[in-house]
């Protein structure tokens, strides 16, 4: 791999302005070449392939010699006159160079954009470490209050001062807090190291291991704290609310002190990973700094890297060492405070492994897709060969059977587009794991998801094939029970897969998803997140999924799967709940914007609720037209979706994607794509509003088709909605990753467990 495409693969995606831009300083380099190429053409041949950096020029050039490069070279004058220097005011750096004057414009030019990218990378960094450094020091007061929490909770009774009475410890006769002086002790010891030989040492080291002049963590830090636990379960939030603070003083329990350190891992995690990245940063950024100073000796034949690369040498990028001093200070106090000193355990979670693929997923991924093919080509053939379409029992089947089986379609599309999305997310580098909060090493690829999706089909398709039967068996007037029941079985089999403890079928991400469905069905009691909001959207997409599992608690519980016959729809109580599941997601949506709304104060959260309560609205009269059929039910239907559909389409296209700007760079859309081909966009959102007209097909007439049954329209319409979610989803996320990009966040902000305050008279 070239080094122009290594380097780009190994960008943080939300810092891709701020690196060296390789590209266009190496296409400066090519104009420079093909103006020395139409001076001496003969020396300097392009290939026919139009490629300028040719190896074969450097046959060309002038012999430098064995023992000095240099020495022999008809510009050594000019290398001399190569300055480069730095302002003292902003410490910017500027190259002066002496050139001829027909390459005066090419070089002048590369050496301006030359010193622009490198001034903004050392900014940027600077700015960066700066950004740690204060945020190492906050780490650094909250790991003496954690401290300090620890000897509170571990002996209530002990009283740290600095007076005689200080307490004792009563086993090993040490003062309190001992158990803690070779963490002490170590922290000292780098901090003396660090302060150098010249600088008197302000502790000595005693003969019987004790430690002179050491001072243990002071309590009194503990009456300035409060402790900050965000609301994570309904009842804290509702004390939150009744209390009127979510900051609570501390009781010195054990839990706690366990959330406290909990909170402090996370941390300690996340500036960790944010000081790995930095330092790939300034590496990444040298490199590339040092192989385009070479690409222009070669085609200059100039030495001007060596001025070039000693400036970068002492520049503040090359100079600094506080993110290197920070990740060892980072990794010591990680390995000793949350690891119990154990180095393996702790550099495991500080630096976790990428999921590995494996040749077994593959191969059950093509095993899966394979059998999934085979099962709908025989389905296909038995209906034909049986001529089960023209059959007695088409009816019965497509209003009892079909209706179960549909809530697996609606899952595997769901989960294939949801592959594809990963796939393209990906490809364009968005970088849809942080922005979903995912550990680590714990994200699915497309590939996992396509292999639970494929699993999945299997599982549904010979469950239709096996209960693919239209007619009752004449003896017993009634279909066999146990294919009857293969619908029922396969829903608790799924069940039972996704709420397995064992660690088997992605268990991490299973959990994550059922911890944000219990967000999302106890909004607003839940702090709402880009994951929460993001699953509810993806809720209101299946809609006659829930309806599904309306109808087998109804099929199953009251009727008569032996003979597929039910009273379903003549029960008040179900048509009830058939309303009430269509406006579930919905409202689960509006309830999330609400709670945003009164936490964020963003009044287009506001707006946002009120666009989804505009659809309630529509669905609510959509499913009275449905069940009460007249006029005045019909008006309703389609002017209250006329306007939710209007309105959705306007938001998804303007506010979630970020398009239709006029005055942008590509005009209609936004100033940055991940595509590049722009059409892409225009199409998208031609299908979106397409596909969003498509749900009122119940209003507009055509509920009913010749060649076509009911509910299969009705599943054909929502598979339509599952596919417009697709792709409503990959440009959302493209939209929040560029605005990630465009204010640098490449990191999730942690909540830090303890907030200070000063009492009246008193500071810490």
């Amino acid at each position: 791999m070239k080094f122009g495409k290594e380097f780009v693969s190994q960008m943080v995606p939300e810092w891709q302005e701020a690196y060296l831009d390789y590209n266009s300083l190496k296409a400066l380099l090519k104009d420079l070449l093909r103006f020395q190429q139409t001076r001496t053409p003969t020396a300097m041949a392009s290939t026919p392939n139009g490629s300028v950096l040719n190896r074969r020029a450097s046959l060309y050039r002038a012999f430098s010699g064995l023992t000095s490069r240099h020495r022999d070279s008809p510009r050594a004058k000019e290398d001399e006159e190569i300055l480069v220097t730095e302002d003292g005011e902003d410490g910017r750096y500027q190259t002066f160079v002496t050139v001829s004057d027909e390459e005066r414009g090419y070089e002048v030019k590369f050496f301006n954009e030359l010193d622009h990218e490198f001034n903004k990378v050392v900014g940027f960094y600077k700015k960066k470490v700066k950004e740690v450094v204060e945020e190492a020091d906050e780490l650094s007061r909250q790991m003496d209050t954690l401290i300090a929490l620890r000897l509170k909770v571990d002996n209530p009774m002990v009283d740290f001062g600095d007076g005689p009475n200080s307490a004792v410890h009563p086993i090993n006769g040490r003062r309190a807090g001992g158990q803690h002086m070779d963490v002490i002790e170590e922290v000292e010891m780098m901090e003396d190291e660090d302060r150098g030989d010249n600088e008197p040492k302000t502790r000595t080291q005693k003969a019987n291991g004790g430690i002179e002049g050491f001072k243990p963590p002071q309590l009194e830090i503990l009456e300035h704290v409060k402790i900050n636990v965000a609301p994570e379960t309904p009842v804290s939030t509702l004390k939150g609310i009744i209390l009127n603070s979510e900051n609570q003083e501390l009781s010195f329990s054990k839990k706690e002190l366990r959330k406290a350190e909990e909170q402090m891992k996370q941390a300690f995690n996340e500036f960790y990973q944010k000081l790995r990245l930095l330092k790939s940063y300034c590496f990444l950024n040298q490199l590339a700094f040092s192989k385009i100073m070479k690409k222009h000796d070669k085609i200059t034949s100039r030495n001007a890297s060596k001025v070039h690369l000693n400036m970068m040498e002492t520049s503040y990028l090359g100079t600094c060492d506080d993110v290197t001093r920070l990740i060892e200070r980072v990794e010591a106090t990680f390995i000793k405070h949350f690891a119990n000193g154990n180095h393996r355990k702790g550099m495991k979670t500080l630096r976790p492994t990428a999921r590995r693929e494996k040749h077994r997923s593959t191969f059950f991924l093509g095993l899966f897709s394979g059998c999934s093919i085979a099962l709908v080509v025989a389905i296909i053939v038995l209906i034909h060969a049986r001529g089960l379409l023209e059959s007695e029992g088409r009816s019965l089947y497509m209003e009892n059977i079909f209706p179960l089986y549909s809530l697996f379609g609606f899952i595997v599309l769901h989960m294939v587009v949801f592959s594809a999305n990963i796939y393209y997310w990906r490809r364009y580098r968005v970088n849809f794991s942080f922005i979903f909060g995912f550990k680590k090493g714990t994200e699915l690829g497309y590939r996992q998801s396509f292999l639970m999706s494929s699993g999945l089909a299997v599982l549904a398709l010979a469950g239709v094939l096996s209960n693919l039967d239209m007619e009752m068996d004449p003896s017993t007037q009634s279909f066999r029970a146990l294919t009857e029941l293969v619908p029922l079985g396969l829903v608790i089999v799924l069940v039972g897969i996704m709420l397995c403890p064992f660690n088997i079928v992605y268990r991490s991400s299973r959990f994550f998803l059922i911890q944000a469905v219990v967000h999302c069905v106890c909004a607003p009691l839940y702090k709402v997140t880009l994951q929460d909001f993001f699953l509810a959207d993806q809720l209101t997409s299946q809609v006659q999924a829930f309806r599904s599992l309306e109808f087998y608690i109804c099929y199953y519980g009251w009727g008569d799967f032996k003979k597929r016959s039910h009273n379903c729809l003549d029960s008040h109580v179900y048509k009830t709940f058939y309303f009430i599941v269509a406006i579930i997601p919905y409202w689960i949506r509006s309830l999330q914007c609400l709670r945003r709304l009164v936490e964020e104060k963003d009044g287009m959260q506001g707006l946002n609720g009120l666009k989804y309560f505009s659809t309630i609205v529509a669905v609510a009269m959509r499913t009275s037209f449905d069940m009460k059929k007249g006029m005045t039910w019909k008006i309703l239907a389609m002017t209250s979706s006329f306007v939710a559909t209007v309105v959705s389409t306007y938001w998804d296209i303007v506010i979630d994607w970020g398009l239709l700007r006029r005055n942008s760079e590509n005009r209609w859309l936004r100033d940055k794509l991940l595509i590049p081909n722009k059409s892409v966009y225009f199409v998208a959102m031609v299908l979106n509003v397409l596909l969003r007209l498509a749900w009122m097909q119940s209003v507009l007439g055509f509920r009913e088709a010749p060649f076509i049954h009911r509910t299969a329209l009705v599943a054909i319409v929502a598979c339509l909605e599952i596919i417009r979610r697709g792709i409503w989803n990959f440009f959302r996320l493209e939209n929040e990753h560029l605005n990630n990009v465009g204010k640098y966040r490449a990191f999730k902000s942690v909540p830090l467990p303890f907030n200070y305050y000063h009492d009246e008279g008193k500071s810490i």
